[in-house]
């Protein structure tokens, strides 16, 4: 079964978070829950309290199949304090391990260097974090180039889970998943 590192902290987005999280379980992919929090119970952007799985240095990388970020106003309070997520995803990275990054959450991988040359969604003013980007594109809800998948905001996760699943998994995966929830 493939595995994925959600990493989430206080006042993530709920719905790019847990309900990106919901339907990737339900497609039948682990998804293991991690944290650079000092407690393993964080509070969503909208009050949710959630019990994370572990501490992402608790953890072994080579043991995951796929990075997640999701997007919230951690983002912007946390990106400018500490380059953890950075350093995460450039390691994700290094092992040419994909990653997929909704919202704000591409930030980190802009500041990164790992947007340099591609083409990405992501949540409209957050591309200033992408000044190497090949191209910024705002009318996607997702996009995958090559082992990078990003997603512009909470309303777009079915088209975001949708190249997930499409790349660990299969088209033919992705489109039984959306039937199976009517989408």
């Amino acid at each position: 079964m493939k595995k994925i590192l959600l990493v989430l902290s206080h006042d993530v987005e709920d719905v790019e978070a847990l309900g990106t999280r919901a339907l990737l379980r339900r497609a039948g992919l682990d998804v293991i829950t991690a944290t650079f929090q000092r407690s393993l119970s964080i509070t969503t952007a909208f009050g949710l309290k959630v019990e994370v799985d572990a501490h992402v240095e608790d953890l072994e990388l080579n043991s995951f199949d796929m990075l997640l970020i999701p997007g919230g106003k951690y983002v912007k309070e946390t990106i400018d304090l500490h380059d953890k997520m950075q350093v995460l995803a450039k390691a994700f990275d290094a092992l040419d391990k994909p990653i997929a990054a909704i919202c704000a959450g591409p930030r980190f991988l802009g500041r990164a260097g790992i947007l340099d040359g591609k083409m990405y969604t992501a949540f409209p003013g957050s591309e200033v974090d992408m000044p190497n980007g090949k191209s910024y594109l705002k009318e996607k809800k997702a996009y995958r180039d090559n082992h990078i998948i990003t997603g512009r905001s909470a309303g777009s996760i079915y088209e975001f889970v949708y190249e997930i699943v499409s790349y660990l998994l299969s088209e033919e995966h992705a489109k039984a998943l959306f039937k199976q929830i009517e989408y």
